[in-house]
């Protein structure tokens, strides 16, 4: 297994910059804080509100669970990454469907990435005065082109995620800004706009779907290997810690994120929450903005997994400075290719919850440490791995099932009723005045147009 432990960086590089306990923890939970966060209010719509925090709460041991097994399994075994452990407990098939697992999660993220800029920075960008939706600032496609050559590739190109610590910690800083903005936001518009029938149900339908969409926001497992690689002290004690901490403040942040947000919206709570904010309002514009400049320093983090699978794969994990390149430019051009040809992933995104996040959180860890570890069968940790691969199994198959006969539907640039003028159509809306809504009295269009200043 020695050429699986050069996973991401080639020989002449053993000397790369490693990573400080809070460096590495910024890290991990910018991996959990990524594109999913947004998709969290709609997950409390799916699972139902009281439901729905219990789920997020419990999704989010799991992953602190699982992690930290994931490591110990590792080290059990003597492996180094992700692929190997996954080969020396199943073989060739357990490594060629982690290393597609593997991959198609962190690439279809970063496809994700690139269309949530485009939608988000574009409606920025016409809030300045004298661009319009004719301007090239307002094509999406110019847009996610411009960022990607001046930023994306640029941070992709990092060869040691050690690199992106800084670069995590600013991304903490602006996600804790967009949290403000929502959570004033609950004060000032929620009371605006009226909650729907059955909005505080324990339970719902859905709450299979929305364990997939919770799956999908908290995974940092395909990153585990990586970032505990990088770790000045990389032992299981520090990696408990370090993950502890994550998990916990991604928890904190998801939470208050979600809950913000539904009870904003209630049951009107699309899956990207910032499609529920009216174009002119000037605080949903800046968490826009912010939110763009966090996916942008996330999607690195993304790439460096990506390109660890295909290394690992067919060239035994050592890449020359030269192959580096050239494999990071070919995944950010497929992956940039992709998000220019589509602009609505919600489906997409929903089955790499079940299909990719679910499998990487709950199955193949469990599997792993039930396969390798020599502890009996009534052992704490194997009861709770046998426990946690029922779940995953059961979460993908009705998940997916679930997905495909009601899959959730794309409100991509529609505005919300309570942003639409009294005089126009929906395809001709107007920063001026709004509709009022007939469920509430309370919706006129003065008090509307003040709570979204």
């Amino acid at each position: 297994d020695t050429d699986d432990k050069k996973a991401l960086v080639s020989k002449e590089n053993t000397a790369e910059k490693k990573s400080s306990p809070s460096s590495a923890s910024f890290n991990v939970i910018n991996s959990i804080i990524g594109s999913g966060i947004i998709g969290l209010p709609y997950s409390l719509k799916q699972a139902g509100f009281p439901l729905g925090i219990l789920l997020l709460i419990l999704v989010s041991y799991i992953t602190d669970y699982s992690i930290i097994l994931l490591i110990k399994v590792g080290n059990l075994s003597g492996t180094s990454t992700y692929q190997s452990l996954v080969n020396q407990a199943f073989g060739i098939v357990g490594y060629v469907i982690l290393s597609i697992l593997q991959f198609l999660y962190p690439f279809i993220a970063m496809i994700s990435y690139n269309i949530i800029t485009g939608d988000t920075l574009t409606k920025v960008l016409q809030r300045i005065p004298g661009v319009g939706p004719d301007s090239i600032l307002a094509e999406r496609h110019f847009v996610i082109m411009t960022i990607t050559i001046l930023f994306t590739l640029p941070l992709s190109l990092y060869r040691s995620v050690a690199n992106l610590g800084k670069v995590s910690l600013l991304s903490l800083v602006l996600t804790f800004g967009i949290l403000a903005i929502v959570v004033v936001k609950v004060a000032t518009l929620g009371p605006l706009i009226p909650a729907t029938e059955n909005a505080w149900m324990f339970a719902q339908p859905n709450a299979i779907q929305a364990v997939g969409v919770m799956s999908f926001a908290f995974i940092c497992h395909h990153n585990s290997f990586l970032i505990y690689g990088s770790l000045e002290e990389p032992t299981i004690s520090n990696w408990s810690r370090i993950t502890h901490a994550s998990v916990i403040f991604a928890l904190f942040i998801s939470l208050l994120f979600a809950t913000c947000g539904y009870v904003t919206f209630t049951g009107y709570t699309q899956g990207d929450i910032f499609e529920n904010y009216c174009r002119n309002d000037n605080w949903a514009t800046v968490a826009r903005f912010l939110y763009g400049i966090t996916i942008i320093l996330t999607f690195p983090i993304e790439c460096f997994v990506t390109r660890e699978v295909i290394g690992n794969v067919f060239f035994s994990g050592n890449l020359t400075t030269i192959l580096h390149i050239t494999l990071t430019v070919f995944i950010v051009a497929a992956a940039t290719a992709i998000s220019l040809a589509y602009d609505c992933l919600g489906i997409v995104l929903e089955l790499n919850g079940v299909l990719s996040a679910t499998p990487l959180v709950f199955i193949i860890p469990a599997a792993c440490y039930l396969k390798l570890s020599d502890q009996p069968w009534y052992h704490q940790d194997s009861l709770q791995s046998c426990t946690i691969l029922i779940i995953g199994a059961l979460v993908m198959i009705v998940g997916f099932v679930m997905a495909v006969m009601s899959p959730q539907e794309c409100s991509h640039g529609n505005d919300m009723f309570y942003c639409l003028p009294s005089n126009v159509s929906v395809h001709n809306v107007s920063a001026s005045t709004y509709q009022p809504v007939s469920q509430s009295p309370a919706l006129s269009r003065s008090t509307l147009s003040n709570g979204l200043k």
